[in-house]
């Protein structure tokens, strides 16, 4: 493929495709969460403790890394305080909240088929503010992905509605909506390390609150956990939700947002239910289904159809922003 630079000198060709390794790795590591957070809940965690614990952690982790990727930089902090407020309020602490809400109220499938509606909700939020209906290729990628997220989901099992669980789900996949405008939108003087590192001390701060308040009530059980069949120490779900879940799986989220941008981003972590599916027929023995399979199929197909679209999007900008640029070639001399 020939690169095509924009007027910045960015290659607009291999930008997006990196962006789209780092997208799936991010969708890998937070798919992990679920299962290893279960067995958590099974001996007797409370949602808030996995949590509270979890984004804790995290903080701490990225704490020394924070302060060394901040050296010389801390105007730029400053300058992007309020947007670390409310990404760390918002994307990280208030969407667990609301989706561990819906959680105690539907089943997991219900929940997270709400929290998932996000992408197309980010569809609409851009049709609106920029007025411009979506290609027909998003529009299809868009209902694509969607009917794959409801086969893998498995949504014909024992599902319960609560409208209260309804409504607490909905507000998970705004606050996830905010997870990816806000990540495609940061600074790119403010490191994603930084971004993520001083989302999790607000949302860690917000959880803490929450807790003491007795809103997120917290609940620890420390004895051993099942996992694949064996037994371990309770530590190891909590590492595993801390550095790979949380740390690993928020910094790639940011880098891959930044490069894809927040609609393409956002369908690409459809693909989260295909990892999800899969770790916990590895981890806890949940073997998918045929019908997950075909669902898992779709939203590749549908994240394929965005992708494509988003691309062919950004050649036409670019190759219309080369052609709008000045003739500076001087013409050969006569001989």
């Amino acid at each position: 493929m020939t690169p095509i630079i924009d007027p910045k000198g960015v290659d607009v060709t291999l930008r997006p495709a990196a962006g789209l390794w780092i997208a799936l790795v991010s969708a890998a590591t937070f798919g992990v969460s679920g299962p290893f957070a279960k067995s958590l809940l099974e001996i007797g965690w409370s949602p808030g403790a996995a949590v509270g614990l979890r984004i804790g952690g995290a903080a701490l982790v990225l704490l020394v890394p924070v302060l060394i990727a901040m050296r010389g930089r801390w105007s730029t902090l400053r300058g992007n305080a309020l947007t670390i407020a409310i990404y760390g309020t918002t994307a990280i602490a208030l969407c667990q909240l609301f989706y561990f809400n819906a959680v105690q109220r539907m089943s997991v499938g219900v929940s997270l088929l709400l929290e998932y509606l996000a992408p197309v909700l980010i569809v609409g939020f851009l049709w609106l503010r920029s007025r411009k209906v979506p290609n027909l290729l998003t529009i299809i990628g868009s209902v694509t992905a969607i009917l794959g997220l409801l086969l893998v989901l498995d949504l014909t099992g024992d599902t319960r509605l609560d409208p209260v669980g309804i409504l607490f789900g909905i507000a998970a996949a705004v606050c996830l909506v905010v997870f990816f405008l806000m990540s495609a939108k940061v600074d790119e003087s403010l490191p994603p390390l930084v971004m993520a590192g001083g989302g999790m001390v607000v949302g860690a701060l917000t959880i803490l609150v929450l807790g003491l308040t007795n809103i997120m009530p917290f609940r620890f059980v420390f004895a051993d956990v099942s996992l694949a069949g064996s037994t371990y120490s309770w530590i190891v779900p909590v590492a595993v939700l801390v550095l790979v879940a949380t740390v690993a799986a928020y910094v790639t989220g940011i880098l891959a947002a930044q490069r894809l941008g927040s609609k393409v981003a956002s369908f690409v972590a459809l693909t989260e239910v295909m990892f999800a599916v899969l770790a916990a027929w590895l981890i806890l023995g949940e073997l998918p289904g045929i019908v997950q399979l075909l669902g898992g199929l779709l939203i590749v197909a549908g994240v394929v159809c965005v992708r494509l679209d988003e691309l062919r999007s950004v050649n036409d900008e670019a190759s219309a922003a080369l052609l709008d640029q000045p003739n500076t070639v001087e013409p050969l001399p006569r001989p």
